[in-house]
This record gives C-alpha cells, structure tokens and sequence, in this order.
C-alpha cells in the first residue's frame, strides 16, 4: 500500500500561559512512501517522528495536509478504520491474557462483513505467531517472557490483522544490546516475507540505516533530508544529517577556503575547486583520513584504540570544534608511537558547510 502524505502539520497549542506559542510539531511535510517498502522516520526526541506516525495511525489528527492510502483519502478516517498495525515502544500486551490471547484480542473485536469464525481466527493467530517465531510460547503470559519475545508477540498482534501499513513506534528501545540486533533483522525479515508497507520510527541511527530502504531525517518537526541510507550518509544536505548519521560521528573543524584551497588552522590540506573563499565549517568522517607521514594534516596523538580489522586513532587538532578527533584505519597500517601523527584527506569523505545556515557548500572532486 503506498502511503502519501501532503503537506502534513501538526500544531499543538502552548502550554505557557505567558507567551501562548504554539508548538509545530510536524511542518509540512510531503512524501510518498512506495508500496512494500520499510522507510525509516529518523531523528532526535522532539522533532516529531512520532506525531507523523500517530497521524499515520489516526491517533493524532492533523492540523493541516492530508494523508493518503494508495488513492484513498484517508485524513479524516479513524483509526480502526484505516487498517493499520501499529507496535508501541512499551509493547502494550495485556498481561492477565496469554500470547494467544493477546495475539487473537484485534480479531475478537472484528464486527460486521469482517467478523471471523473462530476456525479462522485461530488459523490467523497462529500464522502470525509462526512468522514471529513464538508458536510454541501460545500459551504464555508477558510475564513469563523476555523483552525480545513480548516485542515479537505485539508485531505478531499487529500482523494479524493483515494491516495495509504496518506502524512500529520505537520498537527496540527497550531491549539490550544484543537483543536489538537480533530483532531489528527479525523486522526486516519479516518485512520482506510479508511485503507490507512498514514505518520504522527511531533515533538510533545505526538502528534506521541497518533495515531501512529509505530513512526520513527530521528535525524540529521539518524533513531535513529523504534518501537511501547510504546515498544520505554519503551526501548529506546540511550540518545537522552529517553530524546525526555515522558512528564515530564525523569530525567538525573550523575551515577557511580560499583560493580554493581548504585551510585548517592556517594549513592548506585540500583542494577545493569551485567554492568561494569564505570561512567555513568542516565536516570529514573517521575513515575520511590515510595515514601519511608527509600527509599535511598533523594532529597531536592521543591513543590507538584496536577494535580488530579496524583501529581507531584518536587524537587533537587547534581547529577540530570536538575535543577529541576520531580516524578509523585499517589494522594492517600500523601507528608509530610519536606525538603527532599525519594525514592526508580522502575528499570525497570531506564536507564544507555555510557558517551562515549549515547548508552544504559543494566542490569538485
């Protein structure tokens, strides 16, 4: 089912008496989510990933815009009404029912020409609980299960009612470490086997680039970037994406461009053709640096984190805007024990950036 939401707004009212301003949690924003594809809504608290999903839903109505399934209009519609299954962060299970309880309670309430015999309900329970893996748990109560099997139990609740959309608000954030790796390709699997049109709500962005075809960057409720995961990390369009996608995150230094040339703290490291010169904020991401002994770039050493294939160099700059400035190398190129190491800069990992608006500044590689 594609979804298409136009010129979406939330406005809630203030809450201060005193300056009675009123909050736009979503601005206008427009997309269309292809049908069976998983899109990720991305951003931090606040900037109003999930009131676009309750407007999803039907839970929030919409201060302006409208939203569309396929060519159906269905702003107006209420939340039973548009077929969708939504998952919460807190999962929301009944804990007096069992897992199959659970699971049957959208079903029981169907009514009308959508009313199942009980045959058909339990067929249907038991197809979504396969799919989950937690066929053999039916029996249960959330009690008795761990965080993983309760998140399984609400998508199962959610498929079973074959939802046009299917709604996952948070649904990790919950969970350990390892348990979150797990279930995020468990999401995905489940995805591609059902085909069902799937939005993925997070801040992780590690979380949204993993699993997602397509990731929303939001942030105080304006879409800052829509794209492949890669495509974005690769190319983002302002300050804020590169700085919210990547782990490490990129590395931001205070540059001036002139000539086009990229100087840092006075020290000319790059070319830039193309840019005006300018004072300009950097943005070069860890495995943005080659080690160079003759590299113009030179930054005081700090240490040599050894993560396996990779190692993490961490070290100083007079222009870097974080304390600290993280190169990830390969493990084969070995770090000289020195207070200083160099670099060069791989440029299509290196990124200019207005001081006037963040926006990027591009340049020919």
């Amino acid at each position: 089912m594609k979804v298409v939401l136009q010129n979406l707004t939330k406005i809630f009212p203030s809450r201060n008496k005193k300056s009675n301003e009123e909050v736009v949690a979503v601005n206008d924003f427009t997309f269309t989510i292809p049908d069976g594809k998983l899109i990720g809504l991305l951003g931090p608290s606040g900037c109003g990933k999930s009131t676009t999903l309750y407007m999803i839903s039907g839970l929030q109505k919409p201060s302006g815009g409208q939203i569309f399934f396929g060519d159906e209009d269905v702003t107006e519609l209420s939340a039973e009404n548009r077929g969708v299954g939504l998952v919460f962060q807190n999962y929301a299970l009944y804990p007096h029912m069992t897992v199959k309880q659970n699971i049957l309670f959208p079903l029981q309430n169907l009514r009308g020409e959508d009313k199942l015999s009980k045959e058909e309900m339990l067929e249907r329970a038991y197809t979504a609980a396969k799919l989950v893996q937690i066929d053999e748990l039916m029996d249960r109560k959330p009690s008795e299960l761990s965080g993983g099997q309760q998140q399984r139990v609400a998508i199962a609740r959610a498929l079973v009612k074959m939802p046009k959309v299917l709604l996952l608000d948070e649904p990790l954030s919950n969970l350990d470490a390892r348990l979150r790796l797990q279930t995020r390709e468990e999401i995905r699997r489940i995805q591609k086997e059902t085909g069902i049109t799937t939005i993925f709500v997070t801040h992780d962005q590690e979380e949204a680039m993993s699993i997602s075809d397509m990731i929303v960057v939001m942030k105080l409720g304006v879409v800052q970037q829509i794209g492949k995961p890669q495509d974005v990390y690769d190319d983002p369009t302002n300050l804020f994406v590169a700085k919210f996608l990547g782990t490490p995150p990129i590395n931001v230094f205070e540059g001036k461009v002139a000539g086009g040339k990229l100087y840092l703290d006075g020290v000319e490291v790059l070319d830039v053709p193309g840019v005006a010169d300018q004072d300009v904020t950097v943005g070069i991401r860890p495995e943005g640096f080659t080690l160079d002994e003759n590299g113009p770039m030179v930054c005081g050493l700090n240490s040599v984190e050894v993560m396996g294939r990779d190692v993490s160099v961490v070290s100083t700059h007079p222009a870097s805007v974080n304390s600290v400035i993280r190169s990830i190398i390969d493990a084969d190129n070995k770090v000289a024990a020195a207070e200083t190491v160099s670099y060069s800069l791989k440029p299509h990992k290196v990124f200019l950036f207005s001081k006037q608006d963040e926006s990027r500044i591009y340049f020919d590689i």
